[in-house]
Formats: structure tokens, sequence, C-alpha cells
């Protein structure tokens, strides 16, 4: 375990994170043709410290407030959208394991750049045995699980007495069966697989109760001195998967510039593009946009930073206004790159044409339960109408 390193400010990150952005590109198109992330991708990412940056800082970890996470995360979201939200999906998944009791952490952070994914949806079943559970079932939509090493899943808890609990588990991947059944049409180089438990033994210190975790009690007793560990679950988990679109949105801007020059409009006058009054219009209403995704994305993270260092809790509203920002976010970004999708012409429809993935990625993310716009506006519109949330994702 490295401990050595010196946490490295944000704007170092973002530095990483940027020059990274060249080599995204280079295999994004690979990626969406071989449903994974080239490795030469993953090798950049972790010697960049893109994996350390919510591992907990005595195994040499970054612990990284939330804005230095969503900004790093959009920056890769320049370079490759899948790349970007399978490191979100990590880093979650990463603070993820620093709830649990500090002797699986020990287990897990021995590996150093582990990867961790995992599932919130709990779609598998756990039995009580001696010393812990048996599970089975199965989670789609598991990003990364072929190039990760754990997984934090939800499955529910059957009891004795009849009762059932939703628990969050901790699962080496290599205790998993992956179905390769991530055939899609966005978001192909995130390897979103489905992973099965087939009459697992999970220990039972690697057994979490849900409903306490998403209350933002855990088990670590060292971490919880530590401010990102303090932080309210669902708005963690939500800020770091909206920051990709924030990048996709920037990712759309530089393909449509960098083809612009010499293009013209087939079956009109305008020999050039760049003239075209259309075009102007096209590229301020992107613009505008794609800094409203921002925007949203920022404004739960510095929520989430101030209030973790506080030690504040969350308000209902403060809540519900977290998952407004999300769709917010996702609908704004998706508009900025329809709008450059449509400004591309013909040929824009070309695979290597970098747009027409972006879009594809854009779209996918825009369709993810957590992040549906019109999902989370009406969850808002219900508390500012004083209704009950008809949801406990919050």
């Amino acid at each position: 375990m490295n401990t050595t390193e010196t946490r490295p400010s944000r704007a170092e990150l973002l530095r990483r994170a940027s020059d990274l952005v060249p080599l995204l590109r280079k295999h994004a198109q690979w990626g969406d043709e071989h449903r994974r992330l080239h490795d030469e991708t993953i090798e950049a990412m972790a010697d960049a410290g893109i994996m350390k940056m919510r591992s907990p800082a005595r195994y040499g970890g970054y612990e990284s407030d939330m804005r230095t996470v969503v900004d790093v995360i959009a920056e890769l979201g320049r370079g490759d959208g899948a790349a970007a939200w399978t490191a979100a999906v990590w880093a979650i998944s990463t603070w993820m394991m620093g709830l649990f009791p500090d002797e699986v952490q020990d287990e897990v952070f021995a590996t150093e750049d582990v990867r961790v994914t995992g599932i919130l949806s709990p779609t598998a079943m756990a039995v009580p045995t001696d010393g812990g559970v048996v599970v089975n079932g199965k989670w789609a939509f598991n990003s990364g699980a072929p190039q990760a090493t754990w997984n934090t899943n939800a499955a529910v808890l059957a009891h004795p007495d009849g009762s059932h609990e939703p628990v969050m588990i901790a699962v080496p991947l290599k205790d998993l069966k992956i179905v390769d059944d991530w055939y899609t049409t966005g978001l192909r180089g995130s390897a979103s697989v489905t992973t099965v438990a087939e009459d697992l033994f999970v220990p039972q210190e690697r057994v979490l109760s849900l409903v306490p975790v998403l209350q933002g009690q855990h088990e670590s007793q060292v971490n919880a001195r530590s401010p990102i560990y303090g932080a309210a679950f669902m708005p963690t988990a939500c800020a770091t998967i909206s920051a990709p679109v924030a990048g996709l949105a920037k990712a759309a801007n530089d393909a449509f510039f960098e083809r612009l020059p010499g293009r013209k409009i087939t079956y009109t006058s305008y020999e050039s593009q760049q003239e075209a009054p259309l075009t102007h219009l096209q590229v301020a209403e992107a613009s505008v946009k794609t800094d409203e995704a921002v925007f949203h994305v920022g404004r739960t993270a510095d929520l989430l930073d101030e209030k973790s260092s506080r030690g504040e809790q969350w308000s209902l509203q403060e809540r519900a206004r977290m998952r407004l920002d999300l769709g917010a976010a996702c609908q704004r970004a998706k508009e900025a790159v329809d709008t450059l999708n449509m400004a591309s012409g013909g040929s824009s429809i070309y695979r290597d044409v970098p747009i027409q993935r972006i879009a594809r990625d854009v779209q996918t993310i825009n369709l993810h339960a957590i992040l549906h716009p019109n999902t989370n506006y009406e969850l808002y519109g219900r508390i500012l109408c004083g209704l009950e949330p008809n949801t406990d994702y919050i």
C-alpha cells in the first residue's frame, strides 16, 4: 500500500484529467466497438490517481472532496463518456467500501488502485446462515464489472420471522458469474454487464443494513472522523454520476468546432457553415445549456462539501433539490448535445465521427432511473406542493 504520496490539489487532479483527454478520445471508438474500456485507458486513469480520489487516506487514497470528484469526472467525459461513467461508478462504490467495517476495508484496499463497482437496486435475495448470509440473484447494469475487483451490491435479506430488510454486501468479482449481455446503443464502453450470485456465502462483516447507510450511519470506526464519509449517501451518489453529462456536453462542443472549418451547408448558398446565422444561434444555445448543466452538477457538489465539513443534516427540500439538479444537468446536457448533433450534418453519422457516440452516450445517461429528468422534476414538484416524496432514494 502506498501511503507516501501527498494528496494532490483539485487543480492538480484536474490537470491530470485534462492530460488524459487525448488518450481517452483515441480509445473511445475502440471501447464503443469492444464494449469495454481499453486497458491503456484504465492504466492511464490509475496512473493519474483517478482510482484514489474516494479511497481512504490511510491506504494511500486522496479522500478528495466532491467538487474535485465531479470536476475531474466531467473532464474525463470530454474524452470519453463511457470512461467518465465507469470512473464515476467506481468512485461511488469505492466510497461505499469506506462505510464497511475497518477489517473489510483492510482486505479490499490491500490492492493498490483497487477498482470497485456496485449496484444499489436490491435484485438478489439473501438468507441468514452461520457466520453470514447466502446470496442468490443477479444485478444488471453493473458498470465496469469485468475490469473491477470488488462489487458492492444490494440484496433483500429474508429474516426467519418472515420480515425482509435491504442490505449492502461486499463481494469479490471472482465469486460472481459475469453474463456478457452489454449490447446497447450508448455507453457501450462501460461494460455494464449482469453479475450473478449462485449460493454465494458472504461473511457477516461484509453485510451492511442498507437503511442506516442511506441515513448516514456506517460501520467504519476510522472513517467516521473523515468529512467525506460523513456525507449524505444519496446526494453523494447522485452528484458523482451526474458529472459525466457535463463532460459530454463539452465534448460535443469540442467535436463540433473541430469539424466546423471548411464545412458548408449542403443545398444552401452557405459555402461556410461558420458564417451562417443559424450556426451562430446553435452554438450559442449549446454553450448556454452546457453552462447550465455544469452549474447544476456543481451546486450539489458544493452543498455536499459545505454540509460535510460542518456536519450538517440535509433537509427534505435540499435532498429533493439534489435530485432536481441531477435531472436538470442531464436534460440540459442532452439538449446541448442534440443541438450540436443536428448541426453536424449527414456525414456525422459515420462511426469515426465522435458526435454520434456522444449523442448516444448522453441519451443513455438520461434514461437511467435515478437520473431521468421527468422523474426527478416530479419528485421536486411534490415536495414544493407539500406532499411526501414517492421514493426512499432521496
